[in-house]
């Protein structure tokens, strides 16, 4: 429930396939809910849109009872389970496919729902729905986007603020999951956290990598300075850097890094060490 004075009426619409099939499989969907309310907001709605084998489900045990563990999960944390059956074709050479596109409900309820709230958050990195952005937008909406990899270009510039699953903290766990060992939490001296590379030197080789501390309001406050923003900072050598990394790009939002933080010796602050490009977009 929003905290009093606060009237944002929030809706959640996740394209559980393409979240699933493009980085976000480990996705922690209370998390995401977190995220959608991180000003105090009421969620109004929340929707997650499911494919579902039913032919495979009643040969598979394991299947049908791991895919109704998730969707009891899903309800649990407060979603509404949309399922949408695969459906199998067979095409010009014998072969048989299975579609199950949930594109469609998910923009229908998105467009009827919207009259009744103010922020929208789609997941998905799917490109068809720009139009369903648009006209959210059109009808006083605003509209934010998470997703992970193989995310359209068009829908991250269409939308009116889209951030990467990857940077939310704890939404998914880290690629070197180095905490479940070290039982640091994100953000602190230990942990693995996920960032951009906001400031680059390049004839001193170093440069400094801004994650996002916690789920908080003031994202838009990314000067680290500020003591109300969310965000903060670790510095690197260019030595640190993965060799794959094209240091003529830098500063650049399209690598995604995750990093372990160390206690700086050089400043007080954080050293970004062990790092690792999680995707580039």
């Amino acid at each position: 429930m929003p905290s009093q004075g606060s009237s944002l009426k929030v809706g959640v619409y996740v394209d559980v396939t393409n979240i699933y099939r493009n980085g976000g499989n480990r996705m922690r969907y209370e998390v995401l809910r977190e995220f959608a309310a991180r000003d105090a907001a009421e969620l109004v709605r929340l929707n997650a849109y499911v494919s579902f084998d039913e032919e495979r489900a009643r040969q598979d045990a394991d299947y049908r009872a791991r895919t109704n563990n998730f969707y009891s999960t899903l309800r649990d944390y407060g979603y509404k389970v949309i399922k949408k059956t695969v459906r199998w074709y067979q095409d010009e050479t014998g072969r048989f496919y299975g579609k199950a596109n949930a594109d469609l409900d998910l923009a229908v309820d998105a467009l009827l729902q919207s009259e009744n709230l103010d922020r929208m958050l789609i997941a998905t990195g799917d490109g068809d729905f720009i139009q369903v952005v648009r006209a959210l937008q059109n009808k006083g909406c605003r509209v934010e986007i998470v997703a992970f990899d193989n995310v359209s270009s068009e829908l991250r510039y269409e939308a009116d603020m889209y951030f990467s699953g990857y940077l939310i903290p704890n939404l998914i766990p880290p690629v070197r999951d180095t905490n479940r060992v070290n039982n640091s939490n994100w953000g602190e001296e230990g942990s693995r956290v996920r960032g951009v590379c906001y400031w680059h030197h390049s004839e001193q080789s170093y440069g400094f990598l801004r994650f996002l501390k916690k789920i908080n309001a003031g994202l838009w406050l990314t000067d680290t300075r500020l003591p109300d923003s969310p965000y903060e900072s670790a510095f690197f050598p260019d030595a640190n850097l993965p060799a794959r990394v094209d240091l003529s790009m830098l500063p650049s939002r399209d690598y995604i890094f995750e990093f372990a933080l160390s206690k700086s010796s050089r400043q007080d602050g954080w050293l970004a060490i062990d790092i690792d490009l999680v995707t580039q977009l």
